[in-house]
């Protein structure tokens, strides 16, 4: 199972990103879905989820600002990201529960290789 991020770079503060992970490889199916972030300096910390029946828990951080979907079909997981802050600046990993075979017994966290995103001016 393979995690691809793409959509991260430079934005001023106030402005909007839209980050994509698509899924690929083995896959029965996907459970949660989400994203995490680590800034330079710090541990990282869990940004927001789906879940496969909707619900998108958000970190208090980017509450009202950053918005999760996902697309079944594409085994995608989206964060669009605005009114962004310079306290947003971090690599922005994303990962997904998957499940690869009917006969498995659950699912497995797989990670993105992360995508950087910089908000300044």
């Amino acid at each position: 199972v393979q995690l691809q991020a793409s959509g991260g770079g430079l934005v001023q503060p106030g402005g909007s990103l839209r980050l994509s992970c698509a899924v690929s490889g083995s896959i029965f199916s996907i459970n949660g879905m989400g994203w995490y972030r680590q800034a330079p300096g710090k541990q990282r910390e869990w940004v927001a989820g789906i879940t496969s029946a909707g619900s998108t828990p958000y970190a208090d951080s980017v509450k009202g600002r950053f918005t999760i979907s996902r697309d079944n079909a594409k085994n995608t997981v989206y964060l669009q990201m605005n009114s962004l802050k310079p306290e947003d600046t971090a690599v922005y990993y994303c990962y997904a529960d998957v499940r690869t075979t009917a006969q498995a017994m659950g699912s497995k966290r797989a990670w993105g290789q992360g995508t950087q995103v910089t908000v300044s001016s």
